[in-house]
């Protein structure tokens, strides 16, 4: 089992300080809410990270939440106050891809001692885990990345998959009916990468929360059926986040996240596309 998910049991609401804590609450449909939420109480000393505004660069391209440039992600880990071997405590409102995209982030910029928190804030309040208002006071610090690309893929590494020439299985965690091609919200065409298999990431979660009985354990190895090597996407590489963080948790080792995921590959006219129809 990797070290991915922690309760605020196993923490202890007496070791709170021991951590460094990240907000990373966020709305999808309401993108300033989970600002507006950190700014009205947080735990004490987090700093927040927006998906939009510290976890995304859409001048980037590639996707509609394409990763910053290193060195926006460098100036985001000194102003947090973040050094490669803290402990650090990831939250958001419990359940939630967002506190997966931070840790995800964290994991490839070498951060090893990162863990995403099981409970949502609410949560944490209720069980006496010290909150305030406004922003901490935190002294920058001086960070070196050791970027981890084994766990990244671009567009050619998904292009190499498709064409039979990568031996890695594509995971899609969006809703069977996106995956299917039978329904598309976000993005100009329906259906799945080619090759691609589905699991939805909501199936991850009971009761709110992250499952890590063994149960989703069992579910994931029949969609998997033995391949070692995985890459996992969505829509725009959030939703894929809780997927990837399962399967570490699980002890699926190879795994890569494709970060422009189903909105990047459309992108390109010519993008093989996939449905239940075909």
């Amino acid at each position: 089992m990797g070290n991915v998910f922690i309760s605020i049991d196993e923490i202890g609401v007496q070791n709170v300080g021991n951590f460094k804590w990240i907000d990373a609450r966020f709305s999808l449909q309401n993108p300033a809410l989970g600002r507006e939420k950190y700014e009205q109480s947080h735990v004490e000393g987090a700093v927040h990270w927006d998906l939009d505004v510290d976890l995304s660069n859409a001048k980037n391209g590639d996707g509609r939440h394409p990763l910053p440039t290193e060195q926006q992600l460098i100036e985001l880990f000194e102003t947090s106050g973040l050094q490669l071997e803290d402990q650090i405590a990831v939250y958001d409102d419990g359940g939630n891809p967002f506190a997966t995209r931070v840790w995800w982030v964290l994991q490839y910029a070498g951060f090893k001692h990162a863990r995403i928190v099981l409970e949502g804030f609410d949560t944490l309040q209720e069980k006496g885990v010290p909150v305030q208002v406004g922003k901490p006071n935190v002294e920058r610090t001086t960070v070196a990345p050791v970027w981890n690309e084994a766990i990244y893929a671009d567009r050619n590494f998904v292009e190499n998959i498709v064409a039979g020439e990568e031996q890695t299985t594509l995971i899609d965690a969006r809703a069977a009916a996106r995956y299917r091609g039978e329904h598309e919200p976000l993005d100009r065409i329906a259906g799945h990468i080619p090759t691609a298999l589905n699991f939805d990431w909501e199936q991850l979660k009971k009761d709110g929360q992250y499952n890590l009985d063994e149960t989703v354990k069992k579910q994931l190895e029949q969609v998997i059926d033995g391949q070692e090597s995985l890459a996992v996407y969505c829509g725009s590489g959030v939703t894929a986040t809780p997927l990837y963080a399962m399967l570490k948790h699980h002890g699926f080792d190879n795994v890569r996240l494709y970060i422009g995921s189903y909105s990047d590959w459309v992108s390109k006219d010519d993008a093989p596309i996939e449905t239940s129809l075909d």
